[in-house]
């Protein structure tokens, strides 16, 4: 059995068949799904996510601001994220970081929101999900000085979409993340993602889809779903020279023990 540890389910995308796609999900043996509730749609977007966990069983939900949106950031938004971080499906606080390749946000507001909910996630001691790209150095740094420093590795977190570099990831190791690979690790391009994969410790892998984007082969190019984690468990099989079962019941193991759930 799959899980799928970070999906946007609640966007638009999926409108016209969200059961179906939820229902292949399941038929595809994926257990649980980790749904990213409201991140990079703007303010005030968190419900639907939230009433998705509500209304399944098998899904779970993180709240936060993307970096994209860190503008937005203020004190009602602040105290809408501390009351749904209570809701009881929300078991992570993210995905929230650094973006340095779009800039939606200027780079000191993303730093500034990233601390502040560094800190929020702390205090209601949340695994945090952590989206960076090309911003590795500061994100490294901050998770440093205001996670682990903190206290956070007791907590715990994950650098979702992983297709940073082998520093990158030695780094968030040693600050006590795991790291999850979604189906970019299957692009024909995705040589060097690979050979970092390899070094990542099985007690720490995680998998995912970020769908709807990113869908792995065979699947590139199309609209991406719950049910295509499976082809990222094929990939970290080969990878790791082991079975897809293995994969899925170490991911499954490290995602529950992550989220107090085992």
């Amino acid at each position: 059995m799959f899980i799928d540890s970070h999906s946007h389910l609640d966007v638009s995308n999926y409108d016209a068949d969200r059961s179906e796609v939820i229902a292949r999900a399941r038929a595809a043996g994926v257990e649980l799904m980790l749904e990213i509730a409201g991140s990079d749609v703007g303010k005030g977007s968190l419900e639907p996510g939230l009433r998705l966990a509500e209304e399944h069983e098998f899904i779970f939900a993180a709240v936060g601001l993307h970096p994209h949106e860190a503008s937005l950031y203020d004190a009602e938004l602040e105290q809408t994220l501390l009351e749904c971080s209570r809701h009881p499906k929300v078991i992570g606080w993210g995905e929230i970081g650094l973006d340095y390749y779009y800039d939606h946000s200027p780079r000191d507001v993303q730093q500034q929101v990233f601390r502040r909910q560094l800190e929020l996630a702390l205090e209601q001691k949340l695994p945090v999900i952590i989206h960076t790209r090309d911003a590795e150095d500061d994100t490294i740094s901050i998770l440093r000085e205001h996670w682990q420093q903190a206290g956070g590795a007791e907590i715990g977190g994950i650098i979702h979409c992983f297709t940073g570099t082998q520093t990158l990831a030695d780094a968030a190791l040693e600050i006590g993340f795991h790291i999850s690979f979604s189906g970019v690790v299957t692009f024909k391009t995705a040589e060097e993602l690979r050979s970092v994969a390899r070094t990542v410790p099985m007690e720490r892998l995680l998998i995912e889809t970020d769908c709807p984007f990113l869908a792995p082969m065979p699947y590139r190019g199309k609209r991406n779903e719950p049910a295509f984690v499976v082809e990222t468990a094929k990939k970290l099989a080969e990878l790791k020279q082991t079975s897809v079962e293995e994969i899925a019941n170490i991911t499954s193991g490290n995602f529950r023990r992550l989220f107090g759930m085992a």
